[in-house]
């Protein structure tokens, strides 16, 4: 008798086991990980061979970042080109975000590499070429003479040294180093008090940009972004192409962020830069402003930088850096983004498989539905919020699987994640490029399908797609938007409510 129990546990077990993997593998192929948050992971030499990118894939990333700061063309063609393969493979859209490099600010070089500039020293900087010493260097940047004044800041190597201007001329500026130190060859320079008038395009970024386009990436970053002047400039060289992901990191941009939110499809708070160019405690309270801010556009919202910064050595976060990630979901961000925790670190699946874990638990946590709705969000008047609005009313007080939005622009996907539903949204649209654009926005499964061309075939569509990809099982309740007549953009007018039953199970084959 114990051996035939021993037996019917052990078939048992099997029998979980392989129901769980066929679980997970439908999940790994829809992308309905049971998670709203997105995952956007830098992929560099850590992470860019076609094993690795898969394993990411498979831990959580949704969205890959190519830093155009690093590495050639031809590199970035060729990860590029290894991400779309997986993606195939995957059988999910992944959105591809080129990062550009921006104006960097840097110092000219040292006659010895480095010097040692001394606290309350002076220290100047000129246009001479000639190698630095201890008390000079070239500044190859003529147009900051123009706008540096006495009493603004200089802060060199991402803030490691603090420079004050005593006296600023047409060829030299001097300063007191309050916070000295070791500097050396080509290292970076902040200027945190005055708006520089350099355009956020480099020569180098347009070369950049023109590549991203011809490898048709989904997201291009804007980087050191000053005034809504460098995001129409960048969105006119982008030509229609792609969508544009401004970045605050300066303070500057923070006196300007209504606008340029206006102008940008979505917003990075990069808080490498700004934390360099802001004092620590200011830098949480602004993250949560930009977050809010954003989110009240309807426009996704990404954090990032230095999330799980000890992941690139260690195979465990800090609580603190846990801490932080959560309080980034809580907050409703649209993704939380790894650095060099992905693109270079020793632990880049440990590196995503934490922050997939971290987002499950906030989002599980009873609190959370609260939380997120601290941000007041006003639909704006058109019958489209308005749906939009509704959905989110009805999925808080009907039991629902989920959110169908058809869609051939992302705009009625966008507009739903805004009022951040309690349920997650299956996204079907015949436009591939749209599939992999909203793989950033919050709660949003995206599945590319053929366009459908009546309320009968929408219907039969909606419920066969939403069992396919996890969206609940028989008897299960979703709500279906979309805009009639079909296939034309714009035009949300229609919501209606499913009942999923057995008979759709029997037509799986169709896309």
């Amino acid at each position: 008798m114990g051996a035939v129990l021993g037996f019917c546990r052990a078939a048992c077990h099997r029998w979980v086991a392989q129901e769980k993997d066929q679980v997970v593998t439908r999940a790994e192929k829809s992308g309905h990980r049971g998670r709203k948050v997105k995952i956007l992971a830098t992929v560099g030499p850590a992470s860019r061979s076609p094993e690795m990118v898969e394993r990411l894939l498979r831990a959580g990333v949704d969205a890959f970042r190519v830093n155009m700061s690093h590495g050639d063309h031809a590199t970035h063609a060729e990860t590029i080109a290894t991400i779309r393969a997986a993606e195939r493979d995957m059988g999910r859209p992944v959105a591809i975000l080129c990062d550009l490099q921006g104006p960097k600010l840097r110092v000219g070089t040292f006659a010895e590499g480095k010097v040692l500039i001394r606290h309350g020293a002076h220290f100047t900087l000129d246009r001479d070429p000639a190698p630095g010493t201890a008390e000079r260097v070239c500044l190859p940047h003529p147009e900051l003479f123009e706008v540096l004044r006495k009493g603004q800041r200089l802060l060199i190597d991402d803030g490691k040294l603090k420079l004050r201007v005593i006296k600023a001329e047409a060829d030299t500026i001097l300063c007191t180093a309050e916070v000295g130190g070791f500097i050396s060859d080509r290292k970076g320079v902040n200027v945190p008090d005055a708006v520089i008038p350099v355009p956020a395009m480099t020569e180098k970024d347009r070369r950049d940009l023109a590549f991203a386009v011809e490898q048709g990436a989904d997201w291009i970053a804007l980087s050191f972004v000053q005034r809504p002047e460098d995001v129409a400039e960048a969105r006119r060289l982008m030509g229609g192409h792609g969508a544009l992901c401004a970045k605050i990191e300066k303070p500057a941009a923070v006196d300007r962020l209504d606008e340029i939110i206006e102008l940008s499809d979505a917003i990075m708070v990069a808080r490498g830069d700004l934390g360099v160019e802001l004092n620590p405690e200011e830098v949480p309270p602004l993250q949560k402003m930009i977050v809010e801010a954003t989110r009240r556009s309807g426009k996704p919202v990404i954090v990032a930088t230095q999330m799980l910064e000890s992941m690139i050595e260690s195979p465990a976060p800090t609580r603190a850096e846990v801490s932080d990630v959560a309080n980034a979901v809580y907050d409703g961000a649209d993704a939380v983004m790894l650095s060099a925790e992905t693109a270079s670190g020793a632990w880049p699946v440990e590196a995503v498989t934490i922050m997939d874990r971290i987002g499950k638990q906030v989002e599980n946590s009873p609190g959370y539905s609260a939380r997120i709705h601290f941000t007041d969000v006003q639909p704006d008047a058109t019958t489209a919020d308005a749906l939009a609005r509704a959905s989110a009313e009805i999925a808080r007080t009907v039991t629902l699987a989920g959110i169908i939005v058809f869609t051939g622009s992302g705009s009625t996907a966008r507009r739903v994640a805004r009022e951040r539903p309690g349920v997650p949204m299956l996204v079907l649209t015949p436009s591939q490029k749209v599939a992999r654009k909203v793989a950033l926005l919050w709660g949003a499964y995206a599945v590319h399908t053929k366009d459908i061309g009546s309320f009968e075939e929408m219907i039969a569509k909606g419920k066969r797609m939403a069992l396919r990809h996890g969206f609940g099982s028989a008897g299960s309740k979703l709500i279906a938007l979309a805009g009639v007549p079909f296939g034309t953009p714009g035009a949300t007018n229609l919501l209606h409510i499913v009942t999923l039953s057995g008979e759709e199970l029997k037509g799986q084959g169709g896309a």
